[in-house]
């Protein structure tokens, strides 16, 4: 990991920003961070060492971008061209733009920026409801290859379950304040985030508890050094079980499982009812014929038409005990517990985002 400063300063614009750590770092100088200025660093991807190697190389990646700054601050528009060329330029290392800005995104971009550069991440913060229901909308729009989401630092629990069932966010993360003056940050709002992230089938990071921390009802004062540290203690990170392109990938290579697709009266049915019905739908479906320890007809409870969500079971092997077993390792004996459940529905919802998207019928 790296980080890249290419100018530093910025304004507060929301809640997140009251205790900004910019601001906390600046005043032991006495330096105004207020004011926006280039740095020194301003050309970091493409400086080199004395043997005409560039100093920032492949294993250095990610590039944590602006982290000083918001990359999309109005004051810097004279400076981003550069910027972006010199990332189109290092196609080789993956940038991370984390912005509470994203309302200026359109106007910042290159001319071929097209749907975004495949080595960009665009990161958009939403510390509480409010900020996420005002920028989530607008952030779910834009053109980007790579898009997720960061609560940091997290007031308040945040309900993001309708902008995660869009499928564009590729990861969340979640952390508390620190500081002197940190605000209360609680484990039951980290654990909802990673309920909903797994309802979804995407990744979460519980980053940092905060200096100030609440779990089971008790206060805690956490040193900086180990906020992050306690964070990992509480094993609650969630990575979905090879629902992405690997798992896609091998029921391509199946004759009979890439047949499946949906045709257009699915896709319709789809559209009428919308995404959120149809993951409940699955969840239904799921927890009725797949879930329970004994199914008597097992092998032959998912029907081959008739919903959107059994094509779906028969694409991705998840249509039976065994089929959960020879595609995702998932033992046969047993009720599948929640976190199975939710991968399972995961899986479904994936493969029918992709056909919606980008398959036509087949005919």
């Amino acid at each position: 990991m790296a980080i890249w400063n290419p100018w530093h300063g910025c304004h507060k614009v929301s809640p997140g920003c009251v205790n900004c750590y910019v601001y906390r770092r600046d005043v032991q100088f006495g330096k105004d961070s207020s004011v926006v200025t280039k740095t020194n660093d301003f050309c970091l991807p493409l400086k080199t060492n004395r043997q005409g190697e560039y100093k920032l190389q492949e294993k250095d990646s990610p590039v944590y971008t602006c982290m000083t700054s918001d990359f999309f601050i109005k004051e810097a528009d004279e400076w981003r061209t550069e910027i972006w060329n010199m990332i189109k330029k290092r196609r080789d290392l993956h940038f991370v733009i984390i912005t509470k800005r994203i309302e200026r995104f359109m106007e910042c971009i290159p001319q071929d920026w097209g749907k975004g550069y495949e080595n960009v991440t665009l990161c958009c913060t939403c510390e509480n409801q409010a900020m996420a229901d005002l920028r989530l909308p607008v952030f779910l729009k834009v053109p980007a290859r790579h898009k997720e989401i960061i609560h940091e630092p997290m007031l308040e629990e945040i309900h993001i379950e309708q902008y995660l069932a869009l499928g564009q966010i590729e990861h969340v993360t979640c952390g508390g304040e620190s500081g002197e003056n940190a605000r209360l940050m609680d484990y039951s709002w980290a654990l909802s985030s990673r309920e909903q992230c797994a309802a979804a089938g995407v990744p979460f990071y519980f980053k940092q508890t905060g200096a100030l921390f609440r779990k089971d009802g008790k206060l805690y004062r956490i040193s900086r050094k180990n906020q992050m540290l306690q964070a990992r203690k509480a094993g609650i990170d969630y990575k979905p079980k090879d629902s992405g392109e690997s798992l896609f990938q091998r029921l391509a290579g199946s004759k009979f499982r890439s047949g499946f697709h949906l045709k257009e009266r699915d896709k319709a049915y789809i559209q009428e009812k919308g995404i959120e019905v149809i993951r409940q739908h699955a969840r239904d479906f799921i927890e009725k014929r797949l879930s329970p320890a004994s199914i008597p007809n097992d092998g032959k409870q998912t029907p081959m038409k008739g919903h959107p969500v059994f094509i779906a079971q028969h694409a991705t092997g998840t249509c039976c005990r065994g089929c959960l077993k020879k595609w995702h390792d998932i033992k046969p004996e047993g009720e599948l517990t929640k976190e199975q459940q939710d991968y399972v529905v995961s899986v479904i919802m994936e493969w029918i985002r992709r056909e919606m998207e980008e398959n036509p019928e087949k005919k």
